[in-house]
């Protein structure tokens, strides 16, 4: 099965040995793209743990399974990676329809893990002509718009 995240690596080569602890990201877009992931199969505690500590609240687990439950994950698409900052658009489907996340994310390390650090929030949509995030391969206005 391919990794959810988009990178086209089988999952068990890819996010999965993090979402174990089996390995640790070694950049911030492995994260980002593994946070993304741990979204998808509702793993709560892998994104608090990955969150720094000023920012990490253990109670979120059961709030952030319970919404990464709530909606369908599309896919993800990295739009720049430079340094400390990844920006992306995460695609969901919820009971209103198709949704995008548009982030730019800073990341900071450490004690050698990396770990997010906070994000800036687009106001973004899909638009018309742009590919539908079901991934059809066919124009959003000709699929699920």
């Amino acid at each position: 099965m391919k990794c959810y995240c988009g990178s086209k690596k089988p999952f068990s080569k890819c996010c999965e040995p993090f979402l174990e602890d089996k390995a640790l990201p070694k950049t911030p877009e492995e994260l980002m793209r593994s946070r993304y992931s741990a979204y998808v199969v509702g793993n709560g505690a892998y994104i608090v743990k990955t969150t720094t500590k000023e920012n990490r609240y253990e109670d979120d687990v059961a709030l952030i399974e319970e919404y990464a439950k709530s909606v369908e994950w599309l896919g993800l698409e990295v739009v720049a990676s430079k340094e400390q900052t990844v920006e992306f658009r995460a695609y969901y489907k919820d009971g209103n329809g198709i949704k995008v996340q548009h982030e730019k994310s800073n990341f900071i390390c450490e004690e050698g893990n990396w770990l997010y650090k906070d994000g800036k929030i687009f106001n973004s949509k899909i638009e018309r002509n742009d590919p539908c995030p079901c991934q059809s391969g066919k124009k959003y206005k000709k699929c699920c718009a």
